[in-house]
């Protein structure tokens, strides 16, 4: 682990980094210039989706239940599971496939490659390129807990209130316990309004314990935080909806994680990346904003 006074060293570059590229023209929420090749509406067909798709969602809208979310964030409050470094992790990704991804077979190594060079492609700063590499990161999980993937991936929701008819095959939330308690299927559920995302439970999965991994042991800005804890809540930057849940402060994030989506999503090709390749320029970015051992 480094010390702080290391980490001290790292915040100044990224200031550094970000006073560069704002001086390019370059910002983080700047047009994403890469997109302007690609075909968007062929991305999130999920009407078309294949039978294994389909039955992800099925499982998780019928798991992913408030108690359960109570549950396994206790489980994991404490970093105990492994002590390893970015690219490490990266490596240990690569044997698993996202069975709720309609959009590509390519590895996940390959497909965080891709959303990297995507972003660094279009000069965003340097910080938003480490976001693009390590933001699925949190499937990690499927090492760490005996539950499947609807509790690793897939479009993340809140849990603990209604339901809303933006989520991915809402009728598949019949089979969900919740949905038989009266005092948790209004729009506040559980919530008070414009009570702001960071009192909220959103669905377990990898986004929110990648975020819980990496919050105090990183430098990324907030901005980067944010788009790694909300790029799969679809149903929120993408469709509109729970915006009577959020604070001022999610305008902001919702901002930085519109400006993320389209690396994620629209990066997504069959030609994979070569990581032995990029491995040496990506080693060097992962040093500036990360210790060389974290735990998880």
């Amino acid at each position: 682990m480094k010390s702080s006074s290391n980490f001290e060293q790292l915040e100044q570059t990224s200031d550094a980094v970000d006073e560069v590229n704002q001086l390019k023209g370059r910002l983080w929420d700047s047009e994403a210039n890469f997109t302007q090749a690609k075909d968007v509406t062929k991305f999130r067909q999920y009407a078309n989706a294949c039978d294994r798709v389909k039955a992800f969602y099925q499982e998780q809208h019928a798991n992913q239940t408030l108690d359960f979310n109570i549950k396994i964030r206790k489980r994991f409050a404490e970093r105990r599971n492994a002590e390893m470094g970015i690219w490490e992790a990266m490596e240990l990704l690569n044997t698993m496939k996202d069975d709720s991804d309609p959009d590509t077979s390519v590895t996940q190594i390959e497909h965080l490659l891709q959303t990297a060079e995507a972003i660094r492609h279009d000069g965003k700063p340097e910080w938003m390129q480490v976001v693009g590499l390590v933001h699925d990161l949190g499937k990690l999980l499927a090492t760490f807990q005996p539950e499947g993937q609807w509790a690793i991936v897939g479009d993340t929701f809140p849990v603990g209130c209604r339901f809303s008819d933006k989520i991915i095959y809402p009728e598949t939330f019949s089979s969900n316990p919740d949905l038989m308690k009266e005092d948790l299927m209004t729009d506040f559920g559980i919530y008070e309004p414009h009570c702001g995302l960071d009192n909220v439970l959103l669905s377990w999965g990898h986004d929110e314990y990648l975020y819980s991994v990496l919050k105090d042991q990183c430098t990324l800005p907030k901005e980067g935080l944010w788009m790694i804890r909300y790029h799969s809540f679809y149903p929120w930057h993408r469709e509109g909806a729970y915006r009577h849940l959020c604070n001022d402060a999610d305008e902001e994030a919702l901002a930085a994680v519109r400006a993320f989506n389209p690396y994620d999503l629209y990066s997504k090709s069959d030609n994979p990346a070569d990581p032995e390749k990029l491995k040496p320029y990506y080693t060097g970015l992962i040093a500036k904003f990360f210790p060389n051992k974290l735990k998880w």
